[in-house]
């Protein structure tokens, strides 16, 4: 293989596309001369050192070692798939999409970075990194259900554009923004791995808070199956036909007594209810729906 080429590959698309002579960092990180930054529907080569992290980025978490090994893949072929950024001033741009591909870049011991470079304000730099993560990037349901919560929000989007922007149905974008009703200990299950989101959808379909925690609970202990699950949830409803008339408003909280009745629910997958006296004078109720589930709560108990 030719000099010529093999420094091609190093430099990834940007060597590619533009067929750029302008030199770039070799394997130590020395650069022989400034890149020159051409139009924007081109890929240009720009310092890592003069590119700020996108604030709107969705994702907060990477998994170290896939870095680790995109690193070691960008030192032997360079990198394949440019960033994209925004130009702020002369010598500063802000990322918009591909903050995985730069934390690889520096590990990976690299001055400079090949890049397309837009202009967009606040609002378009948000939809563009979101859409971007939400199709590009192995997000989890519920970060997925976040970034689509923020564009509803932040970008004034309705359910149905918001569909068009990311290619997936109205419905499939309900289901997803349904999953942040559920209760916080199911969503961390889902954001954790514990539980997929199949087995979400099928808790999904039940309004009580208590049988979703209860069913939570038992997918944990016994592994159950996403078909298990929609069984037990048929058969639960079935047997609260009534569970309307028993829906009523709960009574007056302060906000100490009902974060205590919320943590309560959440360590025993009940609807615990908590009750007390101005004179400091109470109750505390856990229900439960069977006697496996009795037990579990004693066991809990130490009973």
């Amino acid at each position: 293989m030719s000099a010529e080429k093999r420094n091609a590959l190093g430099r990834g698309l940007g060597a590619l596309l533009n067929n750029s002579e302008d030199k770039v960092p070799n394997t130590k990180g020395q650069v022989a001369s400034s890149p020159q930054v051409n139009d924007m529907g081109s890929v240009n080569e720009i310092k890592i050192s003069e590119i700020e992290v996108n604030p709107f980025q969705p994702r907060t978490e990477f998994d170290e070692q896939a870095l680790i090994e995109l690193a070691d893949s960008i030192k032997l072929q360079g990198l394949i798939q440019p960033i994209t950024v925004r130009k702020v001033n002369a010598h500063s741009y802000q990322l918009i999409s591909g903050e995985r591909r730069l934390r690889a870049s520096k590990l990976a011991g690299l001055v400079q970075i090949p890049a397309y470079i837009r202009t967009a304000n606040d609002q378009q730099m948000l939809e563009m990194a979101l859409i971007e993560n939400i199709q590009r990037e192995n997000l989890n349901a519920i970060e997925v259900a976040l970034s689509f919560q923020r564009m509803i929000d932040e970008c004034n989007l309705k359910q149905d554009e918001l569909g068009e922007r990311v290619s997936k149905n109205r419905s499939t974008v309900t289901n997803y923004l349904r999953l942040l009703k559920l209760p916080p200990v199911i969503q961390a299950s889902i954001r954790d791995g514990q539980i997929t989101m199949g087995h979400a959808k099928a808790l999904i379909t039940m309004n009580d808070p208590v049988s979703q925690l209860y069913i939570h609970q038992q997918i944990l202990q016994g592994g159950l199956s996403v078909r298990k699950v929609e069984e037990m949830v048929r058969e639960m409803q079935q047997q609260r036909p009534s569970a309307k008339k028993d829906n009523k408003k709960p009574e007056g909280l302060t906000f100490q007594v009902q974060k205590i009745q919320d943590d309560l629910a959440s360590k025993f997958g009940a609807r615990v209810k908590l009750k007390m006296s101005d004179q400091g004078k109470g109750a505390i109720e856990i229900p439960f729906l069977s006697q496996d589930d009795l037990g579990r709560i004693l066991e809990m108990l130490d009973w």
